[in-house]
């Protein structure tokens, strides 16, 4: 299928692009990358008769560093946050997780802003970013704010956005040096939403996991922190008996839909398997 009639803007500036979005109202969405966006308006399950372009505002790919955080723009793309060395250093679980997203003609014009804010259960970043705690810095007629990416989420395409707001960038912590890292996805082929995907961020002392964040990816209609499941491996040296709670506390909190990609408990279960090889990999790279 096409998409419906639509008009096309390209402002010069966030106000611009604010202001457009205010005036045209809910018939009017903005458009990143547009690899979230312009495969639902050719399946007409969105049709929005204004799209606004963001493409053309000046400083939305800066990828910066802050304090004790990255300030990642969110017009920067998946290709830009692989091949960037200040993200490598300091977040290294991030390209990881991009380098899975789709494949490279979509990673060189698709954003990490669009990823995040169009509320796709299938995209990968919004986990990753729960798992990381990161913040995203949106503006709109009521001007700019802040919103946790634990707290964006509401359902399938619903977010904490408000008409006219526009996510800017995205800010995340930097984990403490030698934390330990990993997203592991199962997809049917390249391109593919994941089956069942887990991102997991751990640090560990003497021996001993000293905190732990789980994000899991397209098991339910929203991206998932797996609050209690990181729990059960605080404390521990992250042995069999703590994983295996871990898994538990994850797979109960998961409602993935039976689907293409397999049956309802195939992709429950796999979400465990998922977990299992990332707090595995992400513990080999912690330094203790």
């Amino acid at each position: 299928m096409i998409p419906g009639k639509f008009e096309y803007y390209r402002p010069g500036s966030l106000n611009e692009a604010v202001a457009l979005l205010s005036k045209l109202g809910e018939d009017a969405r903005p458009l990143a990358g547009g690899h979230s966006l312009i495969p639902l308006m050719k399946t007409r399950l969105a049709t929005p008769e204004h799209l606004i372009d963001l493409s053309g505002i000046a400083g939305l790919k800066a990828i910066e560093h802050e304090g004790n955080a990255l300030k990642i723009g969110a017009m920067a793309s998946q290709f830009e946050l692989i091949h960037s060395d200040l993200i490598a250093r300091h977040i290294p679980i991030i390209p990881e997780t991009s380098l899975l997203i789709a494949d490279p003609q979509i990673r060189y014009k698709g954003t990490i802003g669009g990823n995040v804010a169009n509320g796709d259960p299938g995209n990968d970043m919004p986990a990753l970013m729960q798992c990381l705690d990161a913040t995203y810095d949106v503006i709109g007629p009521g001007g700019a704010r802040s919103i946790s990416a634990r707290s964006f989420y509401n359902g399938a395409y619903d977010t904490a956005l408000k008409s006219g707001e526009i996510v800017t960038s995205i800010r995340i912590p930097i984990p403490p040096i030698g934390h330990g890292y990993a997203y592991e996805k199962l997809k049917r082929k390249i391109g593919d939403y994941a089956t069942a995907a887990a991102a997991v961020v751990i640090t560990m002392s003497n021996g001993h996991c000293q905190t732990a964040s789980i994000g899991l990816t397209n098991l339910s209609e929203t991206p998932l922190w797996a609050e209690e499941a990181g729990k059960h491996l605080v404390g521990s040296t992250i042995d069999s008996a703590s994983v295996n709670l871990a898994v538990a506390a994850a797979e109960s909190i998961v409602d993935p839909a039976s689907d293409m990609r397999g049956p309802a408990e195939y992709r429950r279960k796999m979400a465990g398997v998922m977990l299992r090889r990332a707090i595995e990999r992400a513990k080999s790279r912690a330094k203790a």
